[in-house]
């Protein structure tokens, strides 16, 4: 595919739908990786998103795992030019938080393991209030100018902290952070939309959300279904979508995906993609089988109707 419309982020211009590089190093091989990878970049897609802590957590890895997927994927194609390359900081174990020195050291692994000069969004991954914002903050605009990193963004930042961050910045003359990375989807809404909310001060403050868990950690890809036991990696993750009105949701979504002829994680997609604010949910996938319906979300077109009636079943149900 070609022609995928793009959306403007600062000077770049993001596909509608970004890939999650968590899965790399982790459930997915790197064959299998670069399978993704190629497809999603053939179908349109630009921004592949991902973090120096991705995968510590899976036996035998330290973190690292995914960036060095995907660097070797850039080293063996010629399409670095045509990437928004994002990635972050703060979650590896032996490179944890945001000190200067930590943030320093971070970003060298990190772009040696992805085979580039530059990354295009570097991530705040979580806060660190145990380092003077002014050090942090200081120490990401120093790398800016060093030419290792074109833009700034936040992510799982409180809006007090995302204000704070943006004052300090004037105030030492720094560039403002582009983007937020919330954890937003059609169940998890109430701290991104709302007065004050992360929503309200990322549009006030001129930030695009790039949102995570955009399919609830599996849920509205529609594989549990009500009545029946949840087992599985992410069980855990699902635990508070076990009543009705959530249900409910992934109904909606089912229905709708069926009457589009897609896979239902296509719809919950769609309906992120098109929310006020928003410059590209974040999806990952472990095989091509998953990527398909990420691809479809890059293009597919909710009706008026279609769309009020998977907000209207999520008003119910969000939290």
């Amino acid at each position: 595919m070609t022609g995928t419309p793009t959306r403007p982020l600062a000077d770049l211009r993001i596909s509608p739908i970004g890939l999650g590089g968590n899965v790399f190093g982790w459930t997915a091989d790197e064959a299998t990786s670069f399978d993704v990878l190629d497809a999603y970049v053939d179908a349109g897609g630009n921004l592949v998103d991902t973090a120096d802590g991705y995968s510590y957590w899976a036996p035998g890895n330290s973190g690292g795992e995914s960036e060095t997927v995907i660097g070797s994927w850039l080293a063996s194609r010629p399409v670095r030019d045509r990437i928004v390359l994002a990635t972050k900081v703060s979650t590896k174990p032996d490179r944890s938080g945001l000190s200067a020195d930590n943030i320093g050291l971070a970003l060298e692994e990190s772009l040696s393991r992805l085979r580039t000069d530059v990354v295009d969004i570097y991530y705040a991954h979580f806060d660190d209030e145990s380092v003077p914002l002014e050090e942090t903050v200081a120490a990401f605009e120093d790398a800016r100018r060093a030419g290792k990193i074109r833009h700034v963004g936040l992510s799982n930042y409180t809006p007090e902290r995302i204000r704070q961050w943006f004052a300090i910045a004037d105030s030492q003359g720094s560039a403002r952070p582009i983007v937020l990375q919330p954890h937003y989807n059609l169940l998890h809404r109430d701290d991104v939309e709302g007065p004050g909310l992360r929503g309200q001060v990322a549009a006030e403050l001129g930030m695009g959300l790039m949102p995570y868990f955009a399919l609830a950690a599996g849920f509205l890809t529609g594989k549990y279904r009500r009545g029946e036991p949840v087992d599985g990696d992410r069980a855990g993750m699902v635990s508070d979508y076990q009543r009705p009105e959530c249900y409910d949701v992934v109904d909606t979504v089912v229905q709708v995906a069926a009457d589009h002829g897609v896979e239902p994680a296509a719809v919950a997609l769609s309906w992120l993609r098109d929310r006020p604010g928003v410059t590209a949910p974040l999806a990952s996938a472990r095989n091509l089988r998953q990527l398909a319906p990420i691809v479809d979300a890059l293009s597919l077109e909710l009706s008026e109707e279609e769309t009020r009636a998977l907000t209207r079943v999520s008003d119910a149900a969000r939290f």
